[in-house]
C-alpha cells in the first residue's frame, strides 16, 4: 500500500486543490459569464467528443493497463508496447472520425431543433476527440508505469485552470465567443502534450516501426480483452453522458447547462476515490498476474473503508449546503435542486463499493462486467426519455441514481460469488451512522448571515462532530494513525 497511500495523498491534494478551481468556475464564474445554453456546450462538446475517443480506442486504454505487466522491461524497452497501444487507436480514430463526418448531417439534425448552438459549433467536435483519445492512452500508459501524479495535475489542476483564464478573457470582452470555444480546445490540447512530454522525460517514448519487438508478447489475449474492454467502456461512457446529450436533444443546451452544473458539484464525492484507483489499478493488474487474492482482499477493504469515510463527509457537506449552493446561481438553476441529490448519492455509492468494478474488469470473469455494462447502457437509453420528457433534469438524476444502484450492486455480488471477497464490516454502518447524526447537527444551524459564511461554518460544524467520532472510535486506522502521529510530532 505504500505507493497507493503516497501517489494517493499527493493524487488528493492535487485533486482538492481542483475543486476549489472547479468550485469558482461551475458556481460563480461560468453561471454569472456565459448564458446556460453556452454552458451546456461547453460540457456537451467534450461529452460527444469523449464517445468518439472511446470507440477509436477500441478498448487499449484499459486493455494496456491490465497487460502492461507482461510487457514492462526497460532493457527492452517494454517490447515497444507504446507504440502498440497508440498505433492501434489512431487506425481506429481514423475511421470512427471518417464514419462521423460523412453521417454528420442526421447526427446534428438530431440537436437543431433544440440545441443550434451545437450546430454552430460542431466542428470542434473532431479536434477535441483527437486530444481526448491521445490524453486517454497516455493516462493509461503513465498509470501502467506508476506515474499518476503528473496526470492527475494536467487535468485535475492545468485544465481548469485554463478553462477559467478563457472564461475571464472573454467576461472582459477581450474575445469573443468563438474565440473562446477555439481556446478552450487549445487548453485540452496543451494537457495532452504535457503528457507527451513528461513520457519523453520519463525517458519512456519507445516508439518503433519494427514489429519484432512484440514477438513472444500476449497480442491475441490483449486484442481479445480489448474487444470486451471496448464494448464495456462505450457502454460506461454512454451511463455517465448520454443524459446532458439526451437532456439537449429534448429539452436544449439550457437544461443541459444546468444539469452539467450539478453533476460537476457531485463529482467531488469521486475525487478521493479517483485518486487512490489511479494507482491501485495497475496494482491490482498486478495481483491478478501474480494470482495474490489475499493482498487483494486487504487493499480492497481499506480503500471502501477510507472511501466511505470522505465520501459520507462530502455528501453530508454537499446536502446540509444545498440552499447555499442555489442561493450562488442565478434562478434558472433551482431546477435541478433533486439532481443534486440523485447524483450525489449515486456518486457516494459508487466510491463506496471500493474497487469491485476494477478487480472484475481486470480479473478472468471481465466478460460479466460488459453483459452488465452493456444491459445497463441500454436501460439508461430506454428509461432517460421517459423520465426527461416528464420529469425534466431531475428525471434525469434519478436514472442516473438508479443505475449506478443497480450497477454497484451486482459487481458487489459477483466479486463475492466468485472470489469471495466483500469489503464491508461493521465498521462501514458505524460511518454511516456517525454521517447522519453530523448531518443533523449541520442542519439544526440557523442560517448565517451570507451564504459563503453559512458554508463556511456549517461546514466547520459538521466536520468536527464527524471528524471527531472518527477519531475517538478509531473506524479509519489507516488514517487515524497517520493524523494522530503527526499531532504528537507536532506538540513534542
Amino acid at each position: 500500500m505504500g505507493i497507493i497511500k503516497r501517489q494517493g495523498i499527493q493524487n488528493s491534494i492535487i485533486s482538492y486543490a481542483g475543486v476549489l478551481i472547479g468550485f469558482f468556475n461551475v458556481m460563480v464564474l461560468f453561471p454569472r459569464v456565459l448564458s446556460e445554453e453556452q454552458v451546456g456546450l461547453t460540457r456537451v462538446l467534450p461529452n460527444i467528443a469523449l464517445v468518439l475517443a472511446q470507440l477509436s480506442a477500441l478498448g487499449f486504454g484499459s486493455a494496456g493497463i491490465k497487460f502492461f505487466p507482461f510487457f514492462r522491461n526497460k532493457a527492452f524497452k517494454h517490447h515497444n508496447f507504446l507504440a502498440f497501444l497508440l498505433g492501434v487507436p489512431l487506425l481506429g480514430f481514423s475511421v470512427i472520425i471518417g464514419l462521423y463526418y460523412l453521417f454528420q448531417p442526421p447526427i446534428l439534425e438530431y440537436y437543431a431543433k433544440e440545441a443550434p448552438l451545437l450546430r454552430q459549433y460542431s466542428y470542434y467536435i473532431g479536434p477535441l476527440s483527437f486530444f481526448t483519445l491521445f490524453f486517454t492512452l497516455f493516462n493509461s500508459y503513465l498509470t501502467s508505469l506508476y506515474k499518476t501524479v503528473i496526470p492527475s495535475f494536467t487535468k485535475d489542476f492545468l485544465l481548469r485552470i485554463g478553462v477559467s483564464l478563457c472564461v475571464l478573457l472573454y467576461a472582459f470582452q477581450v474575445i469573443n465567443f468563438e474565440t473562446f470555444l477555439l481556446l478552450f480546445i487549445a487548453v485540452n490540447a496543451g494537457i495532452t502534450f504535457i503528457l507527451l512530454v513528461y513520457i519523453i522525460w520519463l525517458k519512456q517514448f519507445h516508439v518503433s516501426l519494427k514489429l519484432s519487438a512484440l514477438r513472444g508478447q500476449p497480442i491475441r489475449p490483449m486484442f481479445q480483452y480489448g474487444l470486451y474492454a471496448f464494448l464495456g467502456n462505450i457502454s460506461s461512457t454512454i451511463i455517465t453522458v448520454i443524459d446532458s446529450i439526451m437532456i439537449t436533444h429534448y429539452n436544449g443546451l439550457g437544461d443541459a447547462g444546468i444539469y452539467t452544473t450539478f453533476m460537476n458539484v457531485a463529482s467531488i464525492i469521486l475525487i478521493a476515490g479517483s485518486s487512490i484507483y489511479k494507482i491501485a489499478l495497475p496494482k491490482i493488474a498486478d495481483y491478478w498476474k501474480n494470482n495474490d487474492l489475499k493482498t487483494m482482499q486487504v487493499l480492497y477493504k481499506q480503500v471502501t473503508r477510507i472511501n466511505l469515510v470522505v465520501g459520507c463527509l462530502l455528501f453530508i457537506g454537499i446536502w446540509a449546503n444545498v440552499h447555499n449552493l442555489l442561493a450562488l446561481l442565478p434562478k434558472a438553476y433551482s431546477a435541478g435542486r433533486y439532481v443534486i441529490l440523485f447524483v450525489c448519492a449515486a456518486r457516494l455509492f459508487d466510491l463506496a463499493s471500493g474497487i469491485n468494478g476494477y478487480i472484475l474488469l481486470t480479473s478472468p470473469r471481465y466478460r460479466w462486467d460488459l453483459f452488465f455494462n452493456i444491459s445497463l447502457a441500454l436501460l439508461t437509453i430506454v428509461a432517460n426519455p421517459y423520465f426527461i420528457k416528464n420529469y425534466g433534469i431531475n428525471g434525469a438524476g434519478f436514472v442516473f441514481f438508479m443505475v449506478y444502484g443497480v450497477i454497484n450492486s451486482i459487481r458487489l455480488v459477483c466479486v463475492y460469488y466468485f472470489y469471495k471477497m466483500q469489503p464491508f464490516d461493521k465498521t462501514s454502518l458505524q460511518i454511516i451512522m456517525l454521517a447522519l447524526l453530523a448531518y443533523v447537527v449541520g442542519w439544526q444551524l440557523p442560517f448565517m448571515y451570507h451564504p459563503f459564511v453559512d458554508i463556511a461554518l456549517r461546514s466547520v460544524l459538521i466536520t468536527v462532530v464527524y471528524g471527531a467520532g472518527i477519531l475517538n472510535l478509531n473506524l479509519v486506522p489507516e488514517m487515524t494513525d497517520k493524523i494522530m502521529a503527526r499531532i504528537r510530532q507536532r506538540f513534542k
